[in-house]
């Protein structure tokens, strides 16, 4: 199989929780941010908006900072696996390659800084900050040194001072005060290192740093946000710029006009001095950027005369806090304030802050200007793990006419995923994750100028819960069932919204049957249950005893219903796949049903192929709860009477068979129960098989073939095994066994037609591999790697879950890849795979 019998389709995986987790090349208009322990990439300018297209495997611990190096190949990423690494462009520009390790830290990295080709600085939980250089083959520790013993550095920013290698750095963490040192370069070694100055104000930690030069004045503003939720400029200048009045010993000296002198280089002098105060957030300052008309020149001394792209644009300064807000600052020049100019992002929740608690907010935000249409672009990634885009756009003439709007970003999941099902038709997917949520993801199909073009996205969000998500299965092609954390499984109806979108974006009529679907639904406070917007508002009017306090400032139902109608923006929400302020709110599906019964928290679900049978488990370390219950949808979801017992650890998977005959059930106690089905309208079942020897650890997995009665199970022995039934006898029959080099988590097999006499399965690794098994049941059910998907398309942790649509789609089989790197990719393979 060649590689080209392969295509990644879509990658969707969600940003960090880091404040330097994303950085933005304008070279090649590229955006790497860290997600998991991977770097993904991402072209927010590509006009086919498939979204992330490549991650980066090399860390073993989370990502928490990457920095594209200016005018070099490089990309720099930090993580908390004390690592610092560099990737270098391979020949098409747009992919990366591991160039080389830099060991030096001995915690978790924690902030990065570059300056220019030669030089970038990193801090660490480990005290210690640590300046590294290039030498023109490699990179190398240049300097090692810590601000004190009880410091953890959290935000640097650099700056080259002048042409003769001086340049200043400032460090920001878990004290008040900023802290300046000056250094310079010789060569390939640092030369001059000195502590030059405490620069304080700030009341709580400094989360961000970034330098800014004005060519109009030759002067350098250094801009610092904190916890304290405020934003200070200090102006730095240098040698015959810097104001000596404040020598005089008869002048009082405040701190808003203290000058924190200092020398650098050769007896050279500078000093920073209070520049502003910017007030106006109410939580903490997570993210710093100046326009990039000034961060995109050339930062030297040279760049200080020639300011021909600053004159055109006023400075100003973008920052990201953690009550979901992004604002716009520019200074107003008559009474020499800083004021807000734009905001965008969302109010916050009233309450909600990080000294509650919350972890919401924006984290990182990058800005940058796309140099073909000179719009502006604006992005925020966020607790959710999306990276919001906002697109400025010309409302008449004059740069003071743009507004911005929010456009299709990326989106993906913050937490391990554990479960993947592709829909009954086999035309969408649905993914749960620990990071809480149930999202759904379709295809968006579009003709422009007579190309049609196909992309994948994530069409809905219709679980967003309170407990971590374990397993989900249809029941039909509008309901399906959820099991989290918790002791109860969900079932939920998808919405006329969700119906709709699908029709628009993906050609997808999932309500076949022209039931009676539910508008929308919300989520309402303090509730863990979807209900349909009508329910909520029926209630809300009920409420006498609700404070009318509460009631100002919130929106009318005739306003809540509009804004869904039309979107954001204005916008309808069907013509574009849903933005991520849209996904949060307005596409949950409707919860209908609880179903009680376990101990324990769930561990998997499955519904029979008619829809009429849900089997769950729960997790359990005694026979006593290693039982699946059944419960009956025709009866109004009853629970069967009879409970099926025979394991006595966990049951880590359960799938019904094509036919509906049998119910297989694999556990950690590595063993499989094979369960046939008697009377299916009262839920009665009886063993077939309880295999005592099946494999030698825990069977993580199974999964059916099309082919009626085989089956194959996949355990932490390193072994793919297919069994047939033999119903005459009832008993099960091994029939072949394959082993790999490593733990088999999970597999899937294709369960749609096709005209091979082989059936496909493929399985997923411990590492993140993933095989392709060619069975051949004419000969021997001979079992045959047929293909490994290389390394460079794998995710760079366990599979989870895979899962097989059950239908050719353009002629080639989809396959969906649940990863505990967060990952969900979709895969297109090529019928030739088995030939």
């Amino acid at each position: 199989m060649t590689s080209q019998e392969v295509d990644q389709k879509a990658i969707f995986i969600g940003t960090n929780k880091q404040n330097y987790v994303s950085d933005y090349n304008h070279e090649i208009s590229v955006v790497a941010f860290g997600a998991s322990n991977t770097v993904a990439l991402w072209n927010p300018l590509d006009k086919s908006q498939k979204g992330v297209y490549h991650t980066l495997k090399k860390h073993t611990g989370e990502v928490t900072g990457v920095k594209f190096l200016p005018n070099t190949p490089f990309l720099v990423s930090v993580a908390e696996d004390n690592q610092v690494n560099v990737w270098k462009q391979k020949s098409d520009k747009t992919f990366y390659e591991h160039f080389q390790t830099l060991e030096g830290h001995e915690n978790s990295v924690t902030c990065i800084a570059e300056i220019n080709e030669h030089v970038f600085v990193t801090g660490g939980a480990d005290h210690n900050i640590i300046i590294w250089l290039f030498d023109g083959g490699e990179f190398r520790l240049g300097h090692k040194f810590q601000v004190k013993s009880n410091f953890y550095p959290l935000a640097l920013a650099v700056q080259n001072l002048d042409d003769e290698g001086n340049y200043v750095l400032a460090v920001g963490g878990t004290t008040s005060s900023i802290y300046i040192y000056t250094f310079q370069i010789d060569k390939t070694s640092i030369g001059k290192f000195s502590t030059s100055e405490e620069l304080m104000g700030h009341e709580d930690w400094v989360k961000c740093l970034q330098f800014v030069v004005q060519s109009e004045n030759k002067d350098f503003i250094l801009a610092s946000g904190s916890q304290d939720r405020y934003v200070r400029l200090w102006r730095l200048k240098l040698n015959e710029f810097i104001d000596d009045s404040d020598e005089d010993p008869n002048k009082l000296i405040l701190l808003s006009n203290k000058q924190y002198k200092f020398q650098y280089g050769d007896n050279k002098r500078a000093a920073f001095s209070f520049e502003a105060l910017i007030m106006g957030h109410d939580d903490w300052i997570s993210g710093i950027q100046w326009h990039p008309s000034y961060k995109y020149q050339k930062r030297s001394s040279a760049s200080l005369s020639s300011g021909s792209t600053q004159a055109e644009q006023k400075l100003q300064l973008l920052t990201a806090t953690a009550d979901t807000a992004l604002m716009i600052w520019e200074m107003d020049e008559e009474s020499g304030i800083w004021v807000c100019v734009s905001r965008l992002g969302e109010m916050s929740i009233k309450g909600a802050s990080t000294a509650t608690g919350a972890s919401g907010g924006f984290w990182s935000c990058l800005w940058f200007v796309d140099p073909s249409s000179q719009d502006e672009y604006v992005l925020a990634s966020g607790k959710t793990g999306a990276i919001r885009a906002y697109k400025s756009t010309s409302a008449g003439d004059g740069a003071d006419s743009r507004y911005f709007e929010e456009v299709l970003g990326v989106t993906g999941a913050v937490g391990p995923i554990t479960d993947v099902k592709w829909s009954l038709e086999g035309d969408y997917f649905m993914a749960t994750s620990l990071d809480q949520t149930t999202r759904l993801y379709a295809p968006w199909k579009r003709t422009k100028d007579g190309e049609s073009t196909t992309t994948w996205h994530e069409i809905a969000r219709p679980q967003i819960h309170g407990y971590d998500m374990i397993c989900l299965d249809n029941i039909t092609s509008t309901k399906f069932v959820s099991g989290g954390d918790e002791k109860i499984l969900r079932v939920f109806e998808l919405t006329k919204s969700i119906d709709e979108s699908l029709k628009e974006l993906s050609n997808v009529n999932i309500n076949t049957e022209n039931s009676i679907l539910p508008d929308f639904a919300s989520l309402p406070v303090l509730g863990l249950s979807n209900k349909a917007d009508a329910q909520i508002q029926e209630e809300e009017k009920n409420d006498d005893e609700r404070d009318d306090d509460e009631k100002e400032g919130e929106q009318s139902d005739e306003d809540k219903f509009k804004e869904r109608e039309e979107g954001p923006a204005g916008a309808s929400p069907h013509s574009v796949p849903p933005l991520e302020s849209f996904l949060q709110r307005n596409s949950l599906a409707t919860e209908t049903e609880k179903l009680y019964g376990h101990g324990y928290e769930i561990s998997c679900c499955t519904t029979s192929p008619s829809g009429q049978l849900i089997a769950t488990a729960c997790r359990s370390n005694n026979a006593k709860h290693a039982v699946i219950r059944v419960f009956n949808v025709s009866k109004d979801y009853q629970q069967s009477s009879q409970v099926l017992a025979g394991h006595n650890l966990t049951i880590s998977s359960l799938e019904f068979s094509p036919d509906g005959k049998y119910l297989l059930a694999v556990s950690r106690d590595r063993q499989f129960s094979l369960w046939r089905v008697v009377n299916e309208a009262n839920a009665e079942f009886e063993l077939l098989e309880l295999n005592a020897k099946a494999h030698s650890r825990i069977i993580w997995d199974c999964s059916w073939l099309t082919v009626q009665d085989y089956f194959v199970t996949v355990s932490r022995d390193k072994q793919l095994k297919l069994w047939k039934v033999d119903d005459a006898n009832n008993k099960v029959e091994l029939i072949n066994s394959l082993k790999v080099d490593e733990p088999i988590i999970s597999v899937s097999a294709y369960k749609g037609e096709w005209e091979q006499d082989k059936n496909v399965v493929a399985i997923g690794l411990e590492s993140g591999s993933i095989k392709i098994i060619s069975v051949s049941l004419q000969d021997e059910g001979k079992l045959e790697e047929v293909y490994s998907i290389g390394s460079d398309l794998t995710p760079s942790d366990r599979i989870s879950k895979l899962s097989f649509s059950n239908k050719l789609i353009d002629g080639v089989f989809y396959l969906a890849v649940g990863s505990n790197d967060t990952s969900v990719r979709l895969y297109a393979l090529l019928k030739t795979i088995c030939q």
